[in-house]
This record gives C-alpha cells, structure tokens and sequence, in this order.
C-alpha cells in the first residue's frame, strides 16, 4: 500500500508552482503521478525509465502488450523520441497540437521498451491543459501516461474518479477538476503514406481530414492484432460495474427495453440525451447532455455514477456516429454487453 499524495491546484500562482515542483519531485524519483488532461486524467511516469513505468501497469493491472502513449510539452520534444516521418505529420501536429490527438510514429529506442511494448513505433501527444503542460515542461521528460484507472473500467474525468480506483496504488494525484473533452485522444498512425486512424477520438475524421486529404481505410481488423499500435485497440475498455446495454431506437423503444429488462433484473438506470431522459420512466436516469460534446463530456462519469445495489442493468442511448459520436459509440460499443435495435 502506497501513501498517495493528493494535490489540489488552485488559482495561487506560487501554490501552483510548489504543487507542480512536489509532483515532478516525484516523477523523477521513479514514481507515478496522476494529472489531468483535456481528455481525461493520465497516470504519468519517466517514459524513460523501465522501472518507473512498470509501476503504471502494476497499478492498473494492465496488461503488458498495451503499449503506452508517451506525452510532451512541445513538438521539439517529440522529435525527440521519433526518427524521420512523412512531411504529413508537420501538417498534423501544427493544426491540431496541442490537442486530443496522438501520433503513432517510429520509435528511435529512446522510450523504455515497455511504453512501445517491444513494437518499433511510439504514440505520442502533445497535451493542451495548463497543468499538463506545466508539469511536462518542468519535468522536462517525456511521461508514459495512459488513463489513471483501473484497466478495464471507465477512464477517469475528475480527480475523485481517479482516488476511487488508484488511492493507495500511486504515489500522487494532482487535483484540477473535470476534465473537458471527456472521451480519450485520437489515434492517428503515421507510419504509413497517408495516415490512418486507429482509435477515435477528439478530433474527428472530418477535421484532419480538412488537413491532410483523405484517410487511409480505418482498419476494423486492429483490433485482432496480436500486437496492437496503439490503447483501446485490443481488450475490453470502459466498462462499468454492472451490465451495460446498447439501445438503439426511439423513446418508446427504449421505454419498452425499460419495462422488459425491469422484469429480468428489477431495478433499471438509463444513460440518455437530456431530451430522451426527461420522456423515460425508470429507476435511476442520468442525462447526459443535450450536444454531443457535451454527452462525450458526461459518458464515463455517468457510467461510474451506477453502484452496485442502485440499479442491475444500465441501458444507454445509442448516438449517431457523426464527429465526436463516432468516439462515444466506439467506447460504448466496447463497454456494452449487448446492443438491442428497433427493427
């Protein structure tokens, strides 16, 4: 068991710099620290070093064939870690950098080999949160950093998500609030001619492809890769304590799955757009927004909000994959046991 620090940030601009200097103290003894993103919280750790890194998969129990995404504070430092790639990846990196956005590159040895998982690529990302980016320039290292939560549960939008799952197991958390985008970065290979998106996420298809023309396919078949490129390409993500299902229809619909599944399991909670929420009756139902930023915002503290005991089943809105959607329902697609669809 582990003593974990827990920082709280404030607007104090010397408090600031203590906290920031105690956390990177820290990460340079070879421990880990959790800080926020604009995606959602990161478990951070000197991508550098072995040893510190093997602390990130021993608190998560994640598995060590997924490899680790390696975040910089600037597009120096991420020339760093790379060697040569496609002139595409400037393009990409000074439109959406800082940003929720990840390159998967060649690796030039300096990450620790259990970042890249023994793969002869890095993902990398360049965060835009003041907190990020201010620990990351102090540090001045690169920090292997996936979601601060257990492997397998929903990623961590607020610190407190973070302390559920990791308190005890990490050696620090800096506390700034929720986070902003809500679903993880995308994932965008460039080790080819023409990138390809491996994981969706804060930016669209749409808008890199504004940047950089037309896609390479989005591969379905990565996520039967023995040895996957990137996070969230190969086991099970996001799940919450109870069984979730996927309803894809109209309130009705979704009434009529409420009222079988309450014969089946008894209690029912429902995740929804606020305006099917408000036309449902169920046991517990958390709206998630009317937009779909804002539900992408709302998804994985909704998911955690259900307990154990609350409820015995969660049905969700399905949303249409369009912009951010497409990222939601790659998450909940992953999340879900099952997917019901009005015929």
């Amino acid at each position: 068991m582990i003593n974990t620090e827990r920082w709280n940030i404030t607007s104090n601009s010397d408090e600031r710099k203590t906290v920031i200097e105690e956390a990177v103290a820290v990460l340079k003894a070879g421990n880990t620290v959790a800080f926020p993103t604009e995606t959602v919280y990161g478990l951070g750790a000197d991508a550098t070093n072995e040893i510190a890194v093997a602390k990130i998969f021993k608190a998560k129990g994640r598995p060590q064939d997924n490899p680790l995404i390696a975040h910089v504070a600037t597009k120096d430092q991420l020339k760093q870690l790379t060697t040569t790639y496609p002139q595409y990846v400037d393009k990409l990196i000074d439109h959406f950098a800082p940003g929720p956005i990840t390159f998967v590159l060649p690796s030039n040895g300096v990450c620790a080999k259990n970042v890249t998982a023994g793969l002869d690529t890095v993902g990398i990302r360049i965060p835009n949160h003041p907190v990020a980016q201010h620990l990351l320039q102090q540090a001045n290292l690169p920090l292997a950093a996936p979601s601060a939560n257990l492997s397998g549960k929903p990623s961590p939008t607020t610190a407190d998500h973070v302390w559920d799952d990791l308190n005890g197991k990490i050696a620090g958390l800096l506390d700034d609030g929720p986070t902003g985008v809500g679903v993880e970065s995308t994932v965008v290979d460039c080790t080819g001619e023409v990138p390809m998106i491996l994981r969706p996420g804060g930016v669209t298809k749409e808008q890199l492809e504004e940047v950089v023309g037309k896609l390479a396919q989005d591969s379905a078949i990565v996520d039967k890769l023995d040895k996957p490129k990137s996070p969230g390409m190969k086991y099970r993500h996001y799940s919450p304590e109870l069984p979730l299902l996927l309803v894809e229809g109209d309130t009705a619909y979704m009434q009529k799955q409420i009222n079988l599944k309450r014969e089946t399991y008894g209690r029912v909670g429902v995740l929804a757009s606020n305006r099917m929420a408000k036309q449902l009756t169920a046991d517990e139902i958390i709206p998630l927004g009317d937009h779909i930023n804002d539900i992408a915002s709302h998804l994985y503290d909704g998911l955690r909000t259900f307990k154990q005991g609350h409820v015995n089943i969660i049905l969700c809105e399905a949303f249409e994959k369009k912009e951010i959607g497409v990222a939601v329902m790659n998450r909940l697609e992953k999340a879900a046991s099952s997917y019901l669809k009005e015929k």
